[in-house]
């Protein structure tokens, strides 16, 4: 008796699928569009700012429309760091005015650091008694606090002036920081929400062993809070940096005016009525370049601690 082996039908071999199109996607071709545009428009007033600082005044009228720098000349550097005389400012359709611009820079740097510092240590002090303490009336004074976030600076700066005016501290850089150096609202609502969001463990065993709220501060919470702190710190840095309304009130002498008064000064230091374009362009990329530098080395942590949810 024979028996007949079934086999099995043999498959057909698979052809090869043609490769998908990307189908067109109308949202991301969008968002690139809107990204693209948004880099533009970031990119371009600094490139603008670049070339007419590489150009000299007298060929800035005859060549408005053009992107590249018009008899391009390092002469505005030069006036800047005052390594130029009038007589050469002058032949290259500068005002030949001067600007102290190491005297206004290291103003600059002076003011922004003070305030910087005293404001992130005394909002970061307020910002953990209002976390962590415990007492009558704390939420009705942090509500308050916020409430003066939405009072306009420039309602205080008459008040402020009055106040440094009777002290007899006009042109003093004391006067300038003072109205800064202390807490500020947003400070205080930044760091105090990274505050409660830290775990209180660790601070109560360190209450068990006998430590006070003080050692706990400076111990336990500012080295867990290094990274919301750094980034308040170069946020605060950069708002100072920039200030011009308040330095200008208070500051009017050289020894104490802050480089964007002294920008403002030398515009409009022209005797023929036209502004130095060159030389100011030139000023304010000098003067913008610390804050470059700093966000640069650091503008990685600002996106990661912005975000931040605490320790859990």
């Amino acid at each position: 008796m024979t028996t007949t082996a079934s086999r099995a039908p043999l498959a057909k071999p698979a052809g090869r699928r043609r490769p998908s199109r990307p189908r067109f996607n109308a949202g991301r071709t969008g968002a690139w569009a809107l990204l693209i545009l948004a880099i533009a428009v970031s990119v371009l007033p600094f490139l603008w700012v670049l070339r007419t600082a590489l150009s000299t005044n007298n060929a800035l009228a005859g060549n408005a429309s053009s992107l590249l720098p018009a008899d391009f000349t390092l002469g505005a550097f030069k006036r800047v760091f005052g390594l130029q005389t009038p007589a050469e400012a002058v032949a290259e359709g500068g005002s030949g005015a001067a600007i102290d611009f190491w005297v206004y820079l290291r103003n600059s740097v002076v003011f922004s650091s003070i305030t910087t510092a005293g404001a992130v240590f005394f909002s970061a002090m307020a910002a953990y008694a209002f976390a962590r303490l415990r007492w009558k009336g704390r939420n009705a004074v942090f509500s308050l606090f916020l409430g003066t976030m939405l009072v306009p600076p420039i309602f205080t700066a008459l008040p402020n002036f009055l106040l440094i005016k009777n002290l007899d501290l006009l042109n003093t850089m004391l006067g300038m920081v003072l109205p800064y150096v202390f807490m500020t609202p947003f400070a205080i609502f930044f760091l105090r929400q990274f505050f409660l969001n830290m775990s209180r463990e660790v601070e109560e065993a360190a209450m068990l062993d006998g430590a006070k709220h003080l050692r706990i501060f400076f111990q336990i919470v500012l080295p867990n809070a290094a990274a919301p702190i750094a980034t308040l710190a170069l946020l605060t840095f950069i708002g100072q940096w920039n200030e011009y309304f308040w330095p200008l009130l208070v500051g009017s002498q050289d020894d104490v005016r802050v480089l964007q008064v002294g920008l403002g000064v030398f515009k409009s230091q022209s005797p023929q009525g036209a502004p130095d374009w060159s030389g100011l362009m030139a000023a304010t990329l000098v003067s913008a370049l610390p804050v470059l530098i700093l966000f640069a080395a650091f503008g990685k942590k600002i996106v990661n601690s912005i975000g931040f949810s605490g320790i859990k």
